[in-house]
């Protein structure tokens, strides 16, 4: 099988009168991420990992905030059409591992969940994506709240021909 690693990184503020999707996830907090789609930083974060392992670029490339056809649209739909990237490319996911980064909301309760929605999405065992999560221990930008941070690393493979 041929073995392809991929990693990706995604930012956003956070604001007052968003909602807080991560994971596929609506996380009840007094924030959201701020961003022209709904700000999924961990969704986006895989994307860009899957896109980095066959060098297709990044979100932005595909997905433009420049483009009104993307304002506000569920960051699960950009991983189906990430997702279709790579199957069209003949490789599938072996496994997903990420990290997020905040100091709050706690994520700990919702991990299953996301686990089994990116999991629907990508066609791949819940127990193949690893979702972590991790403070700053009140510095810096997530640590004073104003941000999160999402991290993953993606592992994709292809059978010989």
């Amino acid at each position: 099988m041929k073995l392809r690693i991929g990693s990706g990184i995604d930012f956003h503020q956070l604001v007052e009168g968003r909602d807080l999707w991560i994971g596929g996830i609506k996380i009840p907090h007094t924030k959201g991420a701020l961003g022209h789609s709904d700000a999924d930083v961990l969704l986006h974060a895989i994307c860009d990992a899957l896109l980095g392992a066959l060098s297709l670029g990044d979100i932005g490339t595909h997905f433009p905030d420049t483009d009104n056809a993307y304002k506000n649209i569920d960051s699960k739909i950009l991983l189906s059409r990430t997702y279709d990237l790579i199957t069209a490319q003949g490789y599938q996911i072996v496994n997903i591992d990420a990290t997020l980064c905040l100091e709050a909301p706690k994520i700990k309760p919702y991990v299953l969940e996301m686990q089994a929605c990116i999991a629907s999405i990508l066609k791949i065992g819940e127990k193949d994506i690893s979702i972590k999560a991790t403070t700053t221990e009140t510095m810096g930008f997530t640590g004073r709240q104003e941000g999160l941070v999402a991290l993953a690393t993606c592992q994709i493979g292809r059978a010989h021909v």
